[in-house]
């Protein structure tokens, strides 16, 4: 409630406005017989209320030219209240409209539901924040079903917009290796949110670079839950582009996106940044460039350029980190080592293997050629050029050994100073077996459990 005080001398205005006549207005006048104006705070009033057509009225019937009074503005913007309201709840048929196609297959709940799973946004529930939402983790129904809850910033603008975009589109998707969308809710005054099924093993990122609460890193992924992620995160991908009756992109690749279920599994999750396309490798221009630093391809970032080569590259960089452990940007490193794709490169084209692989892994002879194909596609999707980078069906076929490293390479136009060249030069100094079998695994050659090898 708002409240203006003053003293004033009442006088007919020449012109109000049509928002002074539905102020309500506290009239307080000297009492009693005293005529003249009141000097102390112990003197007599008589009050009343009244509106401000009123009080012009008692202006011009007063018997002096001017009285004192003390005018207090009871007004608590009822009306623009109940015009915001009103605005909201079009808003709100609206979007129950645009969603009303897909919404029977979920379940919708109340505000009271969600707020008694999350136990009323209880910062111990957290399990994650973005720029304009926050993920809380809650348990719903009889059988007390673990789900994400994400809560929408209820002060951007964009919510209903949002929200209606995210639940169109995870409705739509059904893929072992994408999280489920449960359900949603709905309410006016607090916001939007919708309920994803839990995944109980934590983000990806944790399991790279999070430290415990002892501040020392976690243990490392082993390398075969790494080439496990990266073939299954790959079909994730291949299945929004090419799966679906439009062309999904999701904008938003990376670790924190990637879960694990207890077992390993990972999950893609998160599509509050997803759109459609018109079709598939049909780029559009955006107007407003959103993701996350790092993994932003160069045409995207540059020009706002977006299509399914979009989550190429930065499914490139999630390789990378799987490969090397580092995050995509670490001011910590040293100088030319702080950007993880300008790094790796070089790298890449000259075959060092062992210094792009994590330090903490212990690889065995028979996960070479693995490494070798997960190289391969990481330096396939960071391709500069978005129309030279292969597309997630191709990398898919390459992670699963079912296409050779030299027909993706030349899709991808990598040629001359290649990662092959490199490990051509480079085999011909070696001496220590191990290299050896890495080169060759990156030229295309194949092991056998007694370490010989044939080329395809």
């Amino acid at each position: 409630m708002m409240w203006e005080f003053g003293l004033a001398r009442v006088r007919r205005r020449s012109s109000s406005k049509n928002s002074e006549h539905n102020k309500a207005w506290l009239l307080a006048a000297p009492g009693g017989c005293v005529a003249e104006e009141p000097h102390s705070v112990h003197s007599s009033f008589r009050f009343s209320l009244c509106s401000q057509i009123e009080l012009e009225s008692i202006a011009v019937n007063s018997s002096s030219s001017s009285a004192t009074v003390l005018m207090v503005n009871l007004d608590n913007g009822m009306l623009a209240d109940s015009k915001t309201r009103e605005l909201k709840w079009r808003r709100i048929e609206s979007l129950e409209r645009s969603i009303s196609p897909v919404s029977h297959s979920l379940t919708r709940f109340s505000f009271s539901e969600i707020l008694h799973a999350s136990r009323n946004f209880s910062k111990g529930r957290v399990l994650g924040n973005g720029a304009r939402s926050c993920v809380y983790r809650g348990k719903v129904g009889f059988l007390r079903t673990s789900v994400a809850i994400k809560r929408l910033d209820k002060e951007d603008k964009e919510a209903s917009k949002t929200f209606c975009r995210e639940l169109m589109i995870a409705s739509s998707l059904r893929n072992p290796h994408i999280v489920p969308l449960v359900g949603f809710c709905i309410d006016a005054e607090e916001g939007f949110f919708l309920v994803y099924k839990y995944v109980s093993g934590g983000s990806l990122e944790r399991f790279l670079h999070e430290k415990n609460t002892e501040g020392k890193a976690c243990p490392a992924l082993q390398w075969s839950v790494r080439y496990k992620i990266a073939v299954r995160i790959a079909e994730a991908i291949e299945y929004l582009h090419n799966g679906t009756e439009r062309c999904v992109v999701h904008r938003d690749i990376k670790p924190s996106n990637i879960v694990l279920s207890s077992k390993m599994k990972p999950k893609l999750c998160d599509f509050g940044l997803a759109t459609w396309t018109p079709a598939r490798s049909a780029p559009f221009l955006c107007k407003m460039v959103k993701g996350t630093f790092g993994y932003l391809a160069p045409e995207y970032f540059q020009h706002g350029k977006v299509y399914d080569k979009t989550d190429v590259y930065a499914f490139g960089v999630v390789l990378l980190e799987l490969i090397t452990g580092r995050k995509p940007i670490e001011s910590r490193r040293g100088q030319g080592e702080e950007n993880l794709v300008s790094w790796a490169k070089p790298l890449l084209q000259l075959g060092e293997v062992e210094t792009l692989l994590d330090p903490r892994l212990n690889v065995t002879i028979k996960q070479y050629d693995q490494i070798a194909r997960m190289i391969q596609a990481a330096s396939a999707c960071i391709t500069y050029e978005d129309s030279l980078r292969p597309d997630m069906h191709e990398i898919v076929n390459l992670l699963r050994g079912k296409e050779s490293v030299g027909l993706c390479r030349r899709k991808a136009g990598l040629t001359g100073n290649s990662a092959t060249t490199g490990f051509s030069s480079q085999m011909q100094g070696m001496k220590n077996d191990t290299n050896t079998h890495f080169a060759l695994a990156m030229l295309g050659a194949e092991f056998d459990d007694d370490y010989h090898f044939h080329c395809r």
